[in-house]
């Protein structure tokens, strides 16, 4: 089914199960939910590294503008941009990083999207004590989740990873 088609019946969904709801009726799909519920997994980390960097630059700009000869010139420019920093920062650091495995496919934040990766587009499952990596067939990307970047649980992940390879015929590497 198209995107569109699925938004369009989840929303009507979601407003019949308001009004079954109101009824004392059971909600429709309500054993389909509970068991697609069970299916996935979403691992969540925390990303530090960036959002420091992006305060330690601000912080520098902040001093820099304090510092400099040219009093006037520019101050509600560097001030805006010491703010912008501090908000990038935040925001980055509140937004958390996840991988989601459900039973044919893996999905997680990249740029700012939501990516899937289906399971017959994985070569390879590269799992480590600090890292898990996956692998595309042919191309030379591979999405890396890192326990020092991101502060994922790379000993869960991997375990989960490793029933996903065995269920979809994947070749799974341990380093």
């Amino acid at each position: 089914m198209a995107r569109s088609w699925e938004r369009m019946v989840q929303r009507n969904t979601q407003q019949v199960n308001k009004q079954r709801k109101k009824q004392g009726k059971e909600t429709i799909y309500a054993s389909k939910s509970a068991s697609a519920a069970k299916e996935s997994d979403i691992f969540k980390g925390r990303n530090i590294v960036f959002p420091i960097v992006l305060l330690l630059l601000g912080i520098m700009f902040w001093v820099v503008g304090s510092v400099d000869d040219a009093r006037g010139s520019g101050v509600l420019a560097n001030w805006l941009g010491v703010v912008l920093y501090f908000l990038l920062a935040a925001l980055l650091f509140f937004r958390r990083p996840y991988l989601k495995v459900e039973r044919a496919r893996v999905s997680t934040i990249k740029y700012n999207r939501e990516r899937w990766l289906q399971a017959s587009e994985i070569e390879k499952i590269i799992v480590s004590r600090s890292m898990v990596s996956l692998k595309y067939k042919g191309k030379r990307k591979q999405w890396v989740f890192s326990r020092f970047l991101n502060r994922y649980d790379t000993a869960a992940m991997g375990e989960r990873l490793t029933e996903f390879a065995k269920a979809n015929n994947i070749e799974v590497v341990y380093e």
